[in-house]
């Protein structure tokens, strides 16, 4: 037992070094879960974040519950490959539906472009398994690079088991490998919240629910203006970027999915199955392969009244699929020619590019690397003539497109600062 958990007594003649004495043996006794962990600097505010500049700072968030709804700033990329189920603990706690001891990441993670790289993490048992085990806060701006993740119970996702409300943004899972029995996704396996310009590359397997981006969209969940080019394997409700959306207010809106998808029942090119909700301005291109209820876009709509999908499009050629109980159908030279969008009122270039029509399918806007203004997609040499042509310009208006993308910060010229934004992009392609 602490000795300050004794009477105190006053000793004759308060001396220094006994003041000392009990105030250190106080500190000691205290519980370790309200003591704030020291990270790389930062107090935890929203103007002060705690910064994670190591792994071992980035492992201590998980050894930290009091922390959980504190802002956070990657600074470096991580390394995680020193650490498993071993010695690692999820961001956030779940133990129930309803249970008193839930105790979800409600704070700020700002990933800050950086990336955590190899990832890996085994429970067969444990129910919401993923980086963040239990989210209602906001992550924004984090990659997850060959992260490895292996479920057996309800709910996986590289990054975020459940996320059950709050939001993710600027996200992305690349060469993943995610795996599970219920809900698994490549980056969340279930969600309420918001998922906002994110992406998964990689694979993804279980039974049932099981999507190259999201497992299960309930409540108000959303996805909107994200993509998946995962490869999907399950068995029921399955799709290239959502395995299901389960409500009337849950939305996927302005997606595209691209991986292979091969399932048993219920299986989509974007979505194996839409219960209820709307699936809006988003398109296939993946093959899909199944046995019952396998369309090109969407396998099965099961409420016709509550199911709904509009302005939305699939490749009948790469998919091998021909129907589809929503969207429609289109061939290859079809889905790259801006005519079959416009015919829906898909918002170019607000929302989507495409940049190389004839050659390209579309993409999101926020993919497109700025200095990216000829075809092909990407950042090379081409691009660099087509700027020297401009250089030095000082006549560049919203007319010609700020001279046809050379300048690149729009201030009317083709000047220095211009050539330092087109450095940061060199090479860098359409991811």
């Amino acid at each position: 037992m602490c000795d300050s958990m004794r009477p105190y007594r006053k000793p004759h003649g308060d001396s220094v070094r006994t003041i000392f004495r009990n105030v250190l043996l106080v500190a000691v006794c205290l519980p370790m879960s309200i003591v704030s962990a020291q990270y790389g600097g930062g107090s935890g505010t929203e103007g002060s974040p705690f910064l994670i500049t190591t792994a071992e700072e980035f492992a201590a968030i998980g050894d930290n519950a009091a922390d959980w709804d504190k802002h956070f700033r990657l600074m470096n990329d991580i390394d995680l490959s020193g650490y498993s189920e071993a010695n690692f603990h999820l961001i956030g706690h779940w133990v129930g539906l309803g249970s008193t001891e839930n105790r979800p990441f409600a704070g700020v993670f700002e990933g800050n472009g950086k990336a955590i790289v190899n990832f890996r993490y085994k429970d067969i048992h444990l129910e919401y398994l993923g980086l963040f085990q239990h989210v209602v806060g906001t992550i924004r701006n984090l990659k997850l690079v060959r992260a490895t993740v292996i479920g057996g119970g309800f709910g996986t996702g590289a990054l975020i088991g459940y996320l059950e409300k709050g939001g993710i943004s600027g996200c992305s899972a690349v060469q993943v490998d995610a795996s599970g029995n219920w809900r698994v996704g490549g980056l969340v396996g279930s969600t309420e919240g918001l998922i906002h310009s994110s992406s998964s590359t990689g694979q993804v397997s279980g039974v049932q629910y099981v999507g190259g981006l999201i497992g299960y969209i309930n409540g108000q969940g959303t996805v909107a203006f994200s993509y998946s080019k995962a490869d999907v394997v399950g068995s029921e409700s399955v799709g290239g970027l959502v395995g299901a959306t389960a409500k009337v207010e849950s939305l996927v809106d302005s997606c595209y999915a691209m991986g292979r998808v091969d399932g048993g029942v219920n299986v989509g090119g974007l979505v194996g199955q839409v219960i209820m909700g709307t699936v809006f301005k988003c398109f296939s291109t993946g093959e899909v392969s199944g046995n019952d209820y396998v369309g090109g876009l969407v396998g099965h709509k099961r409420n016709l009244d509550e199911a709904v999908v509009m302005g939305s499009v699939w490749d009948t050629e790469t998919s091998k699929q021909a129907e589809s109980p929503g969207g429609v159908g289109k061939t290859t030279a079809e889905m790259k020619s801006y005519d079959t969008y416009a015919a829906f009122a898909w918002m170019f270039p607000q929302q989507w590019v495409l940049w190389c029509e004839g050659v390209n399918y579309p993409v999101l806007t926020w993919q497109m690397p700025a200095a990216d203004v000829t075809c092909p997609n990407g950042v090379d040499f081409r691009d660099f003539a087509r700027f020297a042509l401009d250089w030095r310009r000082d006549d560049c208006r919203a007319f010609d497109a700020y001279c046809y993308g050379s300048d690149l910060d729009e201030s009317g010229s083709v000047d220095p600062r211009d050539l330092a934004s087109f450095a940061e992009s060199w090479l860098v392609g359409v991811d």
